[in-house]
């Protein structure tokens, strides 16, 4: 079990300069962070959980959405899980269904909880994931990073793993 709790999804690669997108327009008044879920993914909940404690230290300094990946011939309301519902409730996060991953594939992630912040002008600041493992909760070096970006400090890392299931291919899809 430990090993499959420390084991990273394929974390991509991210575009170093904001991608054009269909469904989110790049904020050039702060930054802008877009992090990838897959609604069935029980490691999720603790990446939601994280942002809730990034937006809880960083209120008003970044612009975030989560996109909830809907695999194509699923339901609307597929992506409507209790994850979902958990990212609703974060202030200043907007919450975004994604057909076919078409977002996801324009920002080069695989892995649910893939997570990526970007300065006002458009430039990759942080690509990676905001958990120390699988399903776990609590400090870490994605969220620690993306904080002192945020704070106009030095990132420790600006690439972390990600952990989570690939998002077009979780097991329980």
């Amino acid at each position: 079990m430990m090993a499959y709790a420390n084991k990273a999804g394929d974390t991509g690669i991210a575009p170093t300069d904001w991608p054009i997108s269909n469904n989110i327009a790049h904020n050039s008044g702060k930054p802008t962070l877009v992090m990838f879920i897959h609604p069935k993914c029980p490691c999720s909940s603790a990446t939601i959980g994280e942002l809730a404690v990034l937006m809880a230290h960083c209120a008003g300094r970044v612009d975030a959405h989560v996109f909830f990946v809907r695999p194509a011939g699923m339901a609307v309301e597929w992506v409507k899980t209790d994850t979902w519902a958990e990212a609703m409730r974060i202030p200043g996060v907007t919450v975004q269904r994604d057909d076919n991953g078409e977002e996801a594939t324009r920002f080069g992630v695989k892995t649910s909880g893939d997570t990526a912040l970007y300065d006002t002008k458009g430039h990759l600041l942080f690509h990676g994931g905001i958990t120390a493992a699988r399903g776990h909760s609590g400090d870490n070096n994605g969220r620690d990073a993306i904080e002192a970006l945020l704070s106009n400090q030095p990132a420790p890392q600006t690439t972390t793993p990600v952990f989570g299931c690939s998002l077009f291919s979780c097991p329980k899809q």
